[in-house]
């Protein structure tokens, strides 16, 4: 909003020339989330604590360790939310659909996760939403957002999947393309919700893959470097490098609070929400098997709870102490602040990883 309002002007103050530069916006950004994370999120953590009484509900079969953390409020990822769509609506282009786009998956999905939570804190459970009536919205939502992708995206690249490693490599899917944008931006929003269990596990990771789809945007949306990377290119998805730096923001400013022992959870209206976004950029950057590596972290989650689910009910045995991932480590004795400290180191190297796809064509 601020480069449409200010950058006209800018031969009447030279300053406002600044504006049109992505990475000062996308600096811009990150700050701007940040400080209305440090002003606000005090207040909301009193207001989720004198509303909740007694915070979000402990998994009776969880490990031992989680029981003191009774009391702690959540629904923290509302501030995650508010702060990711003011920073970036007012330093984005307000005529880039690519980015309204980003932004309806990540508030629908936020609002699912509030709903969800919702239930939980209401209920005093922690079964929440029924499956099926969550899946449906989140596929609905995915559905109507990459429908919309493939209808801005140049004629060359739409319904495309890009594979990395090769350079003039597209998969065409056509209109099979939607089911599967779909399931990205489903797979991601739940594999960030599963790995949500800990304070600060999910939010570094999060923020590790923001960073990278931020660098991917800008290098997607501008045509030299694009050319020079032989990756394809997608005109306006370099306006998303200000979305992931408002996500950045918004998320460092979580994490001051949700550093152990943390003052707030950010609930499923967080975890959803933040998924959904990295699916959502990975669809219209062209980097959906990318974001499976720098979302690596994520990816393990997802697959210790299919294969403990898996095993269970094929041979009655289960692989793991205890699914997702994290908590198996907890119950071999791992000391919670040790599992989630080199869980960030794993999800560092597969960002590294993930973004050394970039040139390695």
């Amino acid at each position: 909003m601020l480069y449409n309002l200010l950058f006209p002007l800018s031969d009447v103050f030279t300053p406002f020339n600044l504006f049109r530069y992505l990475t000062f916006r996308t600096g811009g950004a990150v700050i701007t989330a940040l400080v209305i994370s440090f002003v606000f999120f005090p207040r909301l953590i009193a207001w989720l604590k004198h509303k909740q009484g007694e915070g979000q509900p402990i998994r009776a079969d969880g490990p031992e360790t989680h029981f003191k953390k009774k009391g702690t409020p959540t629904m923290g990822g509302l501030m995650i939310m508010i702060a990711t769509t003011i920073s970036t609506i007012l330093w984005m282009d307000v005529a880039n659909a690519y980015t309204w786009i980003v932004l309806f998956v990540t508030v629908g999905y936020g609002l699912i996760g509030f709903g969800d939570d919702y239930q939980k804190l209401t209920k005093r459970n922690t079964k929440g939403l029924s499956g099926r009536f969550r899946m449906g919205w989140e596929i609905a939502i995915g559905l109507i957002a990459t429908t919309l992708v493939m209808l801005l995206e140049p004629p060359a690249l739409a319904g495309g999947v890009a594979v990395p490693f090769f350079k003039d490599v597209l998969i065409q899917l056509s209109w099979f393309f939607i089911p599967f944008g779909a399931f990205i931006m489903v797979g991601a929003s739940n594999a960030v919700n599963l790995t949500d269990g800990l304070d600060g596990l999910a939010i570094v990771p999060s923020i590790i893959a923001a960073g990278c789809f931020g660098l991917i945007a800008y290098l997607t949306g501008n045509a030299i470097f694009s050319n020079y990377l032989q990756i394809h290119h997608v005109p306006g998805a370099g306006e998303l490098a200000v979305f992931c730096g408002a996500l950045i923001g918004a998320g460092i400013g979580f994490l001051w609070f949700n550093a152990p022992p943390a003052m707030v959870f950010m609930g499923d209206t967080g975890s959803l929400s933040l998924g959904g976004a990295l699916g959502a950029v990975a669809v219209v950057t062209k980097h959906e098997i990318v974001l499976a590596i720098i979302g690596g972290l994520f990816v393990l989650e997802t697959v210790s709870v299919i294969v403990q689910v898996a095993s269970f009910k094929l041979t009655g045995k289960r692989v793991f102490r205890m699914a997702p991932l994290h908590h198996h480590f907890e119950k071999k004795g791992w000391a919670e602040p040790t599992v989630v400290i080199r869980f960030w180191i794993i999800a560092g190297v597969l960002a590294l990883v993930g973004l050394s796809t970039l040139k390695l064509r």
